[in-house]
């Protein structure tokens, strides 16, 4: 071989004397360990008897309770918050963020009847603030313990380079538990059955890159611009904390649903629920129903909420795009016997939540109309 061409030997002696250390790289442990401390202690809150050890194992140790559950059926979910994020970076307002995460996955076991049991949280940032992690983490806790959930372990990342700065992500994952004989798998939905919708925030957590392209792109305003009609600025209006069902659905289900799941199912008036996220009434509702059954929701049966109304105003978006992509301001559809309607929107408003009577069951072949 031509001596030109012989590898030239790479040299493996440092260059500098300096040493270089993880901080150099973008990474501070120390500044990681006192964002888990106060982690820790938020997290321990929301601990029930269930849990075993604390924050800080490889693997976080919850028993389940066999005595309370014959046949458990154990039920997840995992999200995050997408980007109502860049609502929360540009407003410097993180407290209603660890909320909106819970209870989105509250409400997404919920509607198959599960009661929460713990709850794990993924934070990533590339430089670790630890007081926008507390703050984050604070509304985690918050929310875990009033949906009677445990927060009992989860990831903290510091990943430089990879976001910018300010700014990071948060997902998290919920396990939930349902007796299988009390599971809602809305095998029971017949034509002729009424579908209430239980009110929602606002936006909650879907449709915000359609709606900050309408805002921010198309009229030009900036987070914190106001508009008749709300009572903050835009900002506070995206930043609304999407709300938990969890509890109401579980008192619903006690109250309609007295009896085990195929031992008299004529007794039990609440038929499916769901969650009106990501795809609106169109793709979320037919998640529930049987293949002979189609649902029918009726415009104008319900308040339509101020920024829907702005959005529909000024973005020019297809109607039927917009009850595909938005809420509408109905955050859960409950479908429930004709003969028990009335009692069922009492007890809904007896619990502190604004619903109405929005549409029905007929017969068709599993999908929802909006009409």
């Amino acid at each position: 071989m031509p001596e030109e061409s012989k590898p030239k030997a790479v040299s493996t002696k440092p260059a500098a004397t300096k040493p270089i250390t993880y901080a150099d790289a973008g990474v501070d442990i120390s500044r990681g360990d006192r964002a888990k401390d106060r982690i820790k202690y938020l997290a321990q809150k929301t601990f029930t008897r269930n849990v075993l050890g604390g924050i800080g194992g490889f693997g976080a140790l919850y028993r389940l309770d066999l005595q309370k559950f014959k046949s458990p059926i154990l039920v997840s979910s995992a999200d995050g918050v997408g980007t109502k994020l860049k609502i929360a970076f540009e407003m410097g307002l993180h407290s209603s963020v660890g909320a909106d995460l819970v209870n989105h996955c509250v409400n997404d076991i919920a509607v198959q009847g599960a009661t929460p049991l713990f709850f794990l949280d993924y934070f990533a940032s590339g430089k670790l603030d630890p007081e926008v992690t507390e703050t984050v983490v604070s509304g985690l806790a918050e929310a875990c313990k009033a949906n009677g959930c445990a927060l009992i372990g989860g990831e903290t990342a510091q990943m430089p380079g990879f976001y910018q700065p300010g700014e990071y992500d948060v997902s998290g994952t919920i396990v939930g538990v349902v007796e299988k004989s009390r599971m809602l798998d809305g095998k029971g939905i017949r034509a002729g059955d009424v579908v209430l919708g239980l009110a929602s925030s606002g936006l909650h957590t879907n449709g915000y890159s359609l709606a900050r392209k309408i805002f921010f792109d198309e009229m030009k305003l900036k987070p914190k611009s106001r508009l008749g009609g709300l009572e903050g600025s835009i900002g506070d209006e995206m930043l609304k904390v999407h709300l938990s069902y969890g509890p109401l659905v579980l008192n619903l289900l006690k109250k309609f649903n007295p009896v085990a799941t195929g031992k008299g199912d004529s007794a039990n008036a609440i038929k499916g629920l769901a969650h009106i996220t990501g795809g609106g009434f169109v793709d979320n509702i037919p998640r529930v129903l049987p293949k002979n059954c189609d649902v029918v929701i009726r415009k104008g049966s319900w308040d339509v909420l101020p920024i829907f109304q702005i959005i529909q105003a000024n973005g020019g978006v297809p109607e039927a795009e917009l009850y595909q992509v938005f809420n509408m301001g109905i955050g859960m559809t409950v479908i429930v016997s004709a003969e028990k309607e009335a009692a069922a929107l009492k007890f809904i408003r007896a619990h502190g939540h604004v619903a109405w009577t929005i549409g029905g069951v007929v017969k068709g072949t599993g999908i929802c109309q909006v009409v």
